[in-house]
């Protein structure tokens, strides 16, 4: 089963994603950017959902660092930020896809079978 990393530092948004995730994937919690970076360099994630608005370093700077070392892993930006200038902002940053909360989980499972199976 694949692994996906959560970053998201609201605790309701998370739980919103595991009952969404729950039956086809596994998944992680980063609570903060910096977390997702040591999180995905520590391996054996297949595809992160990235909220932007994070405490310690947003969902921006974590994408460009995780891109510079993997850039093969998928990352989804997932941000009630869903203003045109934002998302520029996110594929700018290396974002492969980018979905605005709240989510609809049809939305988002498909999103993630695009990108992972």
């Amino acid at each position: 089963m694949k692994t996906i990393l959560v970053a998201e530092d609201n605790d309701s948004n998370y739980i919103l994603m595991t009952y969404i995730l729950k039956r086809d994937y596994l998944f992680k919690r980063a609570k903060n950017g910096q977390e997702a970076v040591d999180m995905a360099n520590e391996g054996g994630i297949d595809l992160i959902l990235m909220d932007i608005k994070m405490p310690v370093m947003d969902g921006l700077e974590a994408t460009e660092k995780i891109k510079a070392a993997h850039p093969d892993l998928p990352i989804i930006a997932l941000t009630a930020n869903a203003f045109d200038s934002d998302r520029q902002l996110a594929f700018q940053a290396g974002v492969n896809d980018f979905l605005s909360k709240p989510v609809s989980s049809e939305k988002c499972l498909a999103m993630i079978a695009k990108h992972i199976g």
